[in-house]
């Protein structure tokens, strides 16, 4: 599912990083960005009704267009609130002076787990195990059409993992599989860092302090969580959506760095329509992935901000919302400002 690029740390890359020249980006890479085309543009004319739709939805999310805000408290040094996606894409690793110079201010760095890397993912998965496959006597195969299984089996054989053992995950697990493009998991196993990895190699390299905000573990049973009959709904909407995934990757690309975050819901919530699964078969996932997991995750971050200078980076879907961080942390009573 592409929202998880904008909700999980989760399957990260482990070299690379943010250069230490303040007027530089990343040193080149080739290739620099994985291909596609922007499906929200493509609707302007495609489907305008249906583009309108989802810019107005979009347009209405209180604090929906800005990845920087200012914290503040009389009293104490400013804190700092940023979305991140979680892909090795050049454009979003790049980032600006103003955050680069908000994140070298800190006296500590947040980020939803403090080691995102392929091992802990991996290990994580092991300690998760009982939640990611059956273990009642039920197999996938027999809760998918036989048309949607053989899907799963050739999506997950090109992910690298064996067709065959498709039948034991649970839909949740296959999901997570399917949430990246090939380019995207190619990139990662040679080492291309998700921006969350390069903003913490930058504060190593000045000395900042990183916390995490929750393990691997957590966000794995997180999406354990969400009700089996939504998982097999989101399942199939990824299917549905699967030969549009190097499409979407792009189109989450260019809306983050438009600063356009509420319309990457919003236009996963459209396409699923399209492909006949109803937005409320999101609503586990949102309540149990973004509106829970904020709240866990501002009263971890809490007694950082109490005491000023804390860099905190979360995944972009976290921060807008009437229950979205930015919210959460006016309501405790911080100024809280659009940066960029």
């Amino acid at each position: 599912m592409v929202l998880l690029a904008l909700l999980f740390a989760i399957g990260g890359g482990a070299r690379g990083g943010i250069t230490s020249d303040p007027n530089a980006g990343y040193a080149p890479s080739e290739p620099s960005r994985c291909g596609g085309v922007n499906l929200l543009t493509s609707l302007a004319s495609s489907d305008p009704t249906l583009h309108s739709r989802i810019l107005e939805a979009a347009a209405s999310l209180q604090n929906g267009q800005h990845l920087l805000w200012k914290v503040e408290r009389p009293g104490l040094a400013p804190s700092y609130l940023f979305g991140t996606v979680h892909l090795t894409d050049n454009r979003v690793r790049d980032i600006s002076l103003k955050t680069r110079a908000a994140l070298r201010s800190a006296k500590a760095v947040l980020l939803e787990t403090s080691d995102i890397s392929p091992e802990t993912t991996a290990a994580a998965l092991v300690s998760a195990a009982r939640t990611a496959v059956y273990t009642d006597g039920r197999t996938l195969d027999r809760l998918l059409t036989k048309d949607e299984f053989r899907k799963v089996q050739e999506t997950i054989d090109r992910a690298g993992v064996p067709a065959a053992s498709a039948r034991i995950y649970r839909p949740w697990m296959i999901s997570m599989m399917l949430s990246g493009s090939n380019c995207e998991r190619r990139r990662i196993r040679e080492g291309e860092p998700v921006l969350d990895m390069a903003l913490a190699q930058e504060a190593r390299i000045h000395g900042i302090p990183i916390a995490g905000l929750e393990t691997a573990e957590e966000q794995i049973r997180t999406l354990a969580s969400v009700p089996e009959d939504q998982q097999l709904d989101m399942l199939r909407a990824n299917l549905a959506l699967i030969d549009e995934t190097d499409n979407l990757m792009e189109t989450m690309v260019q809306l983050y760095l438009e600063r356009r975050i509420g319309a990457v819901w919003e236009l996963q919530m459209a396409l699923a329509e399209t492909a006949g699964i109803p937005a409320s078969a999101f609503d586990g996932f949102r309540q149990a992935v973004i509106v829970d997991r904020n709240i866990k995750m501002y009263e971890t971050a809490r007694v950082y901000f109490e005491t000023g200078g804390t860099f905190m980076a979360v995944g972009a879907l976290h921060l807008p919302g009437e229950d979205g961080l930015v919210a959460l942390l006016r309501n405790a009573g911080y100024t809280v400002t659009p940066v960029e």
